[in-house]
């Protein structure tokens, strides 16, 4: 079709015609058949407006508006990107990577028929995620556990099975907004139980928390600060206190865990985040958590603790409507086994990453900077990532990055980088752009560099 002008809407070509061009064609590697024709339409239609006002639409810019379009419902699409963000567990970016071993064993399973609910011995119905179930409460040092399909859902079911009706205890201090805006106090009221909210935002004490419990009190909620962190004149209440005085007034304690690391991170961290079993050790009736944060595994909330509550759980009408499914049970059944067995933790992706030695990251990200020509304004400096999920949000652990200099546009690169295939997402630190090798996979070093000098980051 020539670059023809088109001054009249009755010559706009119809989508028939336009769906047997080459070019338009070749965008159905891009998106479904009905959303290209869609996309067509809407073209044309701004064209058609166009032309109304006495403007002028040629052949090609018709074409390249349908591509732009196009283009901009393809980069919807979920594609893999780089994280050189500097953000393990990054919400935004899927949050843990999943294991290729483990995804293997998943798919040979997943891709054939399996006994998700079939009993093998009596040869009939069974229950969805027996062993993961029973692998979960062994590494929890519990006495039950179940999956659901994230960790709202999982404290929704809590508060709904054990607390509609009746009230529940959170000191203000603790009533958090999680991710995409949903907040503590909402949850629980969706979950038809009474918040009783006790101390204040700085200082909740134990008796803060006695005082508040009456004849109607169910339980009483204990939530990790995710995301956030408090310092100065502030004063909370330990679990361990919490549990003691549930146990006097007979009233059961549940935490709200987050992350849900599953072993003691002192030795990779260099700090401390709270652990699945401390939290069971000290007795919580229940805990629950994310699979998908520092247990590192697929997006569940996972429930543990006292075998008569968790069956309560599960006796929910709502329960179903929040289970997971089959591929979820089967890649944290091969994760718990990991776990179980004591297996390195370098073959988890998450922690690999964050047990990777600055020194290494030194060397990768020197390669990268000789790699382009060592340019002026381009250096590898020490910097500090984060854990991410809502792990101890003040804590970072060594990193080493990529730094641009403000004399090469760092918002312009940033653009630039985020626009590619196979998108690369960095971060802007006082007006330089900084590519942090934490969370980037060693065999994506040579796609950072081509394209760095796709970006004109070369001598």
């Amino acid at each position: 079709m020539a670059n023809k002008v088109i001054t009249s809407p009755r010559d706009l070509p119809s989508v028939e015609e336009l769906l047997q061009l080459k070019s338009v064609i070749a965008l159905l590697l891009s998106v479904p058949r009905p959303i290209l024709i869609d996309e067509i339409r809407e073209s044309l239609n701004d064209a058609r407006a166009k032309l109304k006002q006495k403007a002028s639409v040629s052949h090609d810019e018709l074409l390249a508006d349908i591509s732009a379009r196009v283009h901009l419902k393809e980069r919807m699409q979920i594609r893999r990107v780089i994280n050189a963000a500097g953000i393990v567990v990054h919400t935004n970016l899927g949050r843990a990577p999943l294991s290729k071993k483990i995804l293997t064993g998943v798919a040979e399973v997943a891709s054939r028929y399996s006994n998700i609910e079939y009993d093998l011995d009596k040869g009939d119905r069974g229950s969805r995620g027996t062993a993961c179930e029973a692998y979960l409460a062994q590494l929890a040092g519990a006495e039950k556990g179940t999956v659901t399909n994230n960790c709202a859902a999982a404290l929704l079911l809590i508060l709904n099975s054990l607390a509609k009706g009746k009230e529940v205890i959170v000191s203000r201090g603790e009533l958090i907004q999680i991710g995409g805006g949903f907040r503590i106090p909402d949850i629980l009221r969706a979950s038809g139980a009474k918040l009783v909210e006790v101390g204040t935002t700085n200082i909740t004490t134990l008796r803060d928390y006695e005082k508040g419990i009456s004849s109607k009190t169910a339980l009483i909620l204990k939530t990790h600060l995710s995301n956030f962190a408090q310092a100065g004149f502030v004063e909370s209440v330990t679990l361990k206190e919490l549990v003691a005085l549930g146990k006097k007034h007979s009233i059961p304690v549940v935490h709200d865990l987050g992350s849900g690391v599953p072993f003691a991170t002192k030795k990779v961290l260099g700090f401390d985040e709270p652990t699945i079993q401390h939290s069971v050790k000290s007795g919580a009736s229940l805990t629950c958590f994310s699979g998908d944060k520092l247990l590192a595994g697929v997006q569940a909330g996972l429930i543990v603790g006292d075998a008569e509550y968790v069956q309560k759980i599960k006796r929910n009408p709502l329960f179903r409507t929040m289970r997971a499914d089959k591929i979820v049970f089967l890649y944290l059944e091969h994760l718990l086994t990991h776990y179980l067995n004591e297996e390195p933790v370098t073959d988890i992706p998450v922690w690999d990453f964050l047990s990777i030695l600055p020194a290494d990251l030194y060397r990768r990200a020197k390669r990268i900077v000789a790699e382009l020509g060592n340019p002026n304004g381009v250096s590898v400096e020490a910097t500090g990532a984060f854990v991410g999920g809502g792990s101890l949000p003040e804590k970072t652990v060594p990193s080493v990055a990529v730094c641009l200099a403000e004399s090469w546009k760092p918002s312009a690169k940033l653009r630039a980088l985020r626009e590619r295939d196979i998108p690369i997402i960095a971060r802007l630190e006082s007006g330089r752009l900084l590519i942090d090798l934490k969370a980037v996979f060693p065999d994506e070093d040579d796609l950072l560099i081509a394209a760095l000098r796709e970006c004109g980051v070369t001598v």
